[in-house]
């Protein structure tokens, strides 16, 4: 596939995905205060930067009605193509009975699953007991390493009692310091340009690198012979 990294003179581009629903939402206000955190930190090492923020509770029925189809509709193809030039995730959801809402997931259940390879991701949530707080390493850390999303080890929880206490923003301060560091370096777009081919993609899928047209398959691999009747090619040929 052609290069597709980002110019070296473009804004660099945090996407946040908000599974809250109520106004204002705790997981929309834990998701800014990480938001403001990371492109403050990306400004200090002389990176522009710029946030968009795709509230997942106005799309709620175009997602039902994805999940039925199978075809995301008009209503979520902004969202579907800010992720897919992200430089840089952040994941906040809320935690409703001991899970991850169900908005949340379905959203991402709906997507490509290389609409996101290899893009530098920060995990978080809210709930309303500190009970919930290993949601987000048993079911989001799965959730996107099966989207081969590169998360950051530190994720970052919030129940009510932690709001006011120091010690979540010392965890927002040192998340925000891998997610900085992960998309100044430009790593998740290295990692993608130069593995692409090895991961499996959907075809005419949403992502930036997605082979779209008949003419950007690579017929030329010993699977695609095999499979287009020619021999592969033997050692000698190499």
């Amino acid at each position: 596939m052609a290069d597709t990294t980002r110019p070296s003179d473009s804004p660099l581009t945090l996407v946040v995905v908000s599974g809250g629903t109520s106004d204002p939402s705790s997981s929309r206000l834990l998701a800014d205060r990480i938001a403001h955190k990371t492109v403050t930190s990306l400004r200090e090492q002389g990176h522009a930067a710029a946030t968009h923020v795709i509230e997942l509770g106005p799309l709620a029925v175009d997602i039902a009605q994805a999940i039925v189809s199978g075809h995301p509709g008009e209503r979520l193809q902004p969202a579907i193509r800010d992720l897919a030039a992200a430089d840089g995730l952040i994941a906040a959801t809320p935690v409703y009975t001991a899970g991850v809402s169900g908005l949340f997931k379905s959203f991402f259940d709906i997507l490509d699953t290389d609409l996101i390879v290899a893009k530098p991701a920060l995990l978080s949530a809210t709930a309303g007991s500190s009970r919930h707080a290993l949601v987000v390493e048993d079911q989001l850390r799965p959730l996107f390493a099966y989207l081969r999303a590169l998360t950051v080890p530190t994720s970052v929880f919030a129940a009510p009692e932690d709001w006011s206490a120091p010690t979540l923003g010392q965890r927002i301060d040192r998340a925000t310091t891998e997610l900085t560091a992960l998309m100044a370096s430009g790593v998740g777009h290295t990692i993608a340009d130069r593995a692409w081919s090895g991961y499996r993609h959907t075809f005419g899928g949403n992502a930036t690198r997605a082979e779209h047209t008949i003419a950007a398959v690579d017929f030329d691999t010993p699977l695609m012979r095999l499979a287009t009747g020619g021999a592969p090619a033997r050692e000698s040929d190499t």
